[in-house]
């Protein structure tokens, strides 16, 4: 059952930034969580003396759960609660965290991050609800906007911090440091956040639907993550996507027909739900792509050690952290549809000069800061657009839908950022890794234009 507020608290006229500052907390925490542990990965390899290939299921467990359980989470928190199931996943995150800084073999650490995904995936499919529920009318943008910014920061500090920790106290260091965070956060959560409104009327929870969702999402991560090698054999990967086609068309048909769905579909009879969805996508494409090719640009040609590099590339998120909340405040006044395209054309016009550029790490950070700019822009304004075009009773399945389209948006970014890079003939030669990274950029600058003119036909 939720708890209410203390009276003081719900009558306070400046409330609901108190619930957008708890909300950023779990924010935050996420995102630094999904960006700390690559760090990590040398270190876990040495201590458990595990090949490559078993310790990147680490970071691969979380990414699986994360994306394929915000949208159940989501459909679930709109029935017993909003606020029951965001606050029981800070607490789940936080023993997981604990679990995972005593796990005692990779199989056991690997089990914990699964748990530690869960507790993040009931965060995520109701950050952008709660937030929704609390801001007053036409300020929606500006509580997504700090909310953004947190993530942003979260995914900028993740590589700096984890090296730092490390350093310090070794691998197990980077998940303790989560549970005193976690319970501050758990805590605030708990007293801060209001009860929640507007509940769907409770029903029998779509399991079939639930398994083919997690079934299809599952086959096509692990998919995208063969194609991301270039030792994988094509028969495995061809199976897996085969099967991620009949797990997701097996899930439309039942939503079709199940009584109470998971996921209602006609939710995407909405223009700016839709356009909304599949033009964040691809941002987080563009994003997460750049990310990944850009350090073989600086620490191959520009010959700089990988903290330097990682500092270059904090630019962009720190330049989304910087313009997200000043796009959220402009919101009402410009309207979703001028920041969202503008934004994405920012973003394509400042990738396009990466793939030209052939200057020095300065002009390559210089670059990076306008893509993160640009999509500052567009986050607040595009996550806003979508959750007023979703029935308030749906908002944490609306959040939980976007929460997943950026899950998939970063592994097709990672994804096509490896295999751009092959079909660019990146190889040991600085020649080369300029002429790869040069057409990645490319592909994400015609991503990103695509983007923009997806948000052009927003009403």
């Amino acid at each position: 059952m939720e708890r209410a507020r203390p009276a003081r608290i719900r009558e306070h006229p400046q409330a609901h930034w108190l619930i957008v500052a708890t909300v950023c907390v779990g924010a935050f925490m996420g995102q630094l969580d999904a960006s700390i542990v690559s760090v990590s990965l040398p270190s876990l390899q040495r201590h458990f003396g595990a090949g490559l290939s078993g310790v990147a299921w680490v970071g691969l467990a979380y990414l699986l759960v994360l994306v394929s359980g915000v949208v159940g989470l989501g459909r679930l928190s709109d029935m017993v609660g909003r606020k029951l199931v965001y606050v029981h996943g800070f607490a789940l995150f936080t023993v997981a965290s604990a679990l995972c800084g005593l796990a005692p073999s990779l199989g056991a650490l690997i089990a914990f991050r699964v748990l530690q995904a869960l507790g993040a995936a009931m965060m995520q499919a109701n950050s952008v609800a709660l937030i929704a529920q609390a801001m007053p009318p036409g300020k929606l943008a500006r509580g997504i906007g700090a909310q953004g910014a947190a993530q942003a920061l979260g995914l900028a500090l993740g590589p700096a911090a984890g090296g730092v920790l490390v350093g310090l106290g070794g691998w197990r260091l980077i998940f303790e440091v989560n549970v005193p965070v976690g319970l501050v956060g758990g805590t605030l959560g708990w007293f801060l956040l209001p009860r929640s409104r507007d509940l769907a009327p409770r029903s029998r929870f779509d399991v079939p639907g639930l398994l083919a969702l997690t079934a299809g999402a599952g086959s096509l991560l692990l998919a995208l993550s063969l194609l991301a090698r270039p030792a994988a054999s094509l028969p495995p990967t061809l199976a897996l996507l085969a099967a991620a086609a009949v797990w997701t068309a097996a899930f439309l048909v039942r939503e079709r027909r199940a009584a109470a769905p998971l996921l209602d579909l006609r939710l995407f009879r909405s223009g700016r739900f839709s356009i909304g969805v599949a033009s964040g996508l691809l941002a987080y494409l563009c994003m997460f792509g750049s990310l990944t090719t850009l350090p073989f640009l600086l620490e191959r040609v520009e010959r700089l050690t990988p903290g330097a590099a990682g500092l270059r590339l904090t630019a962009l998120p720190l330049a989304l952290a910087l313009v997200a909340p000043v796009a959220g405040r402009s919101v009402e006044r410009l309207g979703a549809r001028r920041l969202t395209a503008a934004g994405m054309l920012v973003t394509a016009a400042s990738l396009a000069g990466l793939a030209a550029a052939h200057g020095t790490a300065d002009v390559v950070t210089l670059w990076l800061f306008g893509a993160g700019a640009g999509l500052g822009l567009f986050v607040p304004a595009n996550n806003a657009s979508a959750m007023q075009a979703a029935p308030r009773r749906q908002s944490a399945l609306a959040g939980g839908i976007l929460n997943m389209s950026r899950g998939f948006g970063t592994a097709l970014g990672v994804t096509g950022a490896t295999l751009v890079l092959a079909a660019g003939a990146a190889g040991p030669s600085p020649e080369t890794i300029e002429r790869g990274t040069a057409v990645a950029a490319a592909v994400f600058a015609a991503c990103a234009a695509a983007a923009a003119a997806l948000a052009l036909v927003r009403r």
